[in-house]
């Protein structure tokens, strides 16, 4: 296994970094302040991108990505993990899910979303069902040939933004030895479509300026040409095309983690106590040596995962090992480098109690600690007959 980077990663690094600091970082204090991504910045940071040839840039080249591979991709989430996440919003990444479009759903839906001319969403969590999917009471009957939805959703990403929302809907119900089973499909709902509608969520600590929504569906009526794949067919669509999401979680934790550290390593060479830097004192270095012998753990656990999957190699384990180790780094080193700071480390002055505030949600979304645990030790067992 060769360890280093190529020219070209080499290259996709430095310029989604550059991009970070000299697009994101000088809108960070706005963003946090206010909450808001003011919609002119947002659609600059989009056509930025979109001129630099990254926008989409997890899609293949066919439909007009720019066609990286799970490493590549991998190494452009964990370089935005250091900017804001309201901003690098608008640094587009669509849902892969969006490569099941077919038919007429490919002009309409996906190469627009590829283009940059649309924007989406994905819901799937609703108030009762978060981790447990099949409990989700959001549900579509048919009605006259169409499908009539009914049910509430929340805690959707970027639905504030979105043009067109992919949901997951329950369709029907199996009966089986451990009970009811709902039968999920996934549903592509435009923005504006009579009984859809969507309205803020919750003030979340973490991300300010990323906004949570809550969708409502009162008899929303959805023809067939809005079903996206086959009919009771969505954990099929979701297992294709979402598994990776959480090396997104994983990689981001890495970048916010590594600029985190940043702060954390200069104060440690520059602040000054009973006459010395206070890096020389054993218990803040020992931290110091703590904490990056961690990132890079995290960081080659997540690079470790992609190339798993670049390779067509089973890698479920791995993404998940991958997802609750740097989601949980990035809170030790979030909380050591405030503890570096001192009570600085409190103050709005520097970032880092945002840093601090910000890391908590990456072990909740995406699954949490708890469901990646689960995953982890299910594959390990079940071969064992456990």
């Amino acid at each position: 296994m060769h360890f280093g980077l190529t020219e070209e990663q080499e290259m996709i690094v430095s310029t989604v970094r550059s991009f970070v600091e000299n697009e994101i970082y000088p809108h960070e204090e706005l963003v946090e302040r206010t909450g808001e991504v003011p919609h002119e910045v947002g659609e600059a940071i989009k056509q930025k991108c979109i001129e630099l040839g990254f926008y989409a840039c997890n899609f293949p080249e066919n439909v007009g990505g720019a066609g990286l591979g799970h490493v590549d991709f991998a190494l452009v989430e964990r370089e935005l993990g250091r900017g804001s996440m309201a901003l690098n919003h608008f640094f587009g990444r669509p849902q892969n899910i969006l490569m099941a479009c077919q038919g007429e759903q490919i002009e309409r839906y996906l190469m627009p979303a590829v283009r940059g001319e649309r924007m989406d969403a994905l819901a799937m969590t609703e108030p009762e069902a978060g981790s447990d999917v099949r409990g989700m009471k959001c549900f579509a009957r048919r009605d006259g040939g169409d499908w009539l939805v009914n049910g509430t959703k929340h805690f959707i990403s970027g639905a504030d933004h979105a043009d067109f929302i992919i949901v997951f809907i329950a369709t029907g119900e199996d009966d089986t030895p451990k009970g009811p089973k709902k039968r999920i499909t996934a549903f592509l709902v435009d923005r504006g479509t009579p009984g859809f509608t969507i309205r803020d969520g919750y003030k979340s600590v973490s991300h300010r300026g990323y906004k949570n929504m809550v969708l409502e569906f009162d008899d929303c009526r959805l023809p067939d040409a809005q079903v996206l794949g086959a009919v009771d067919g969505g954990f099929a669509v979701m297992n294709e095309w979402l598994y990776a999401t959480r090396i997104t979680v994983a990689a981001m934790s890495v970048g916010r983690a590594r600029r985190c550290f940043d702060y954390a390593l200069n104060y440690a060479a520059e602040r000054r106590q009973f006459g010395q830097k206070i890096g020389k004192f054993q218990g803040v270095s020992f931290q110091i040596a703590d904490m990056i012998t961690e990132i890079d753990a995290a960081d080659w656990l997540t690079l470790a995962s992609a190339w798993r999957l670049d390779q067509g190699l089973p890698a479920n384990r791995e993404i998940a090992s991958a997802k609750v180790y740097a989601s949980e780094m990035l809170a030790r080193v979030t909380d050591t480098t405030l503890q570096i700071f001192g009570g600085m480390g409190l103050m709005d002055d520097f970032p880092i109690e945002r840093f601090w505030r910000d890391a908590r949600v990456e072990r909740i979304w995406d699954g949490t600690s708890e469901i990646q645990r689960h995953i982890i030790s299910r594959e390990l067992l079940r071969p064992l007959g456990a």
